[in-house]
């Protein structure tokens, strides 16, 4: 090295993301909600959650909308065009996700 000060920038790699979602069916106007958590790092001292706020959506929606969460705090490349689960997969992270349905109106988070 020549003169000056070596800096590195530390890139955080998260080692699992686990993903719980709940879905409501409103019968009446024929439509699915759900609500999320995402977790990463689940038991460590990096453990983080996040939030999906009740929304519009069905199937493997809070996926999608989880992924742009990840994005948004810079844990996952904004340049991925894969699904997250493929993202896990290429960056050996435990995934896991649970969608629980018949779930209440009053049991999604707002």
């Amino acid at each position: 090295m020549r003169g000056g000060t070596s800096k590195r920038k530390y890139i955080y790699i998260m080692k699992t993301l686990d993903i719980t979602a709940k879905e409501w069916f409103d019968k009446v106007n024929g439509n699915s909600y759900f609500s999320a958590e995402i977790m990463t790092d689940y038991g460590t001292e990096q453990e983080q959650t996040y939030n999906l706020p009740f929304q519009y959506g069905y199937g493997t929606q809070y996926e999608t909308e989880a992924k742009a969460v990840l994005t948004e705090f810079n844990l996952i490349s904004a340049n991925y065009g894969q699904s997250l689960s493929q993202y896990c997969k290429d960056n050996n992270i435990k995934y896991n996700t649970n969608k629980i349905t018949g779930c209440k109106k009053r049991d999604l988070k707002n």
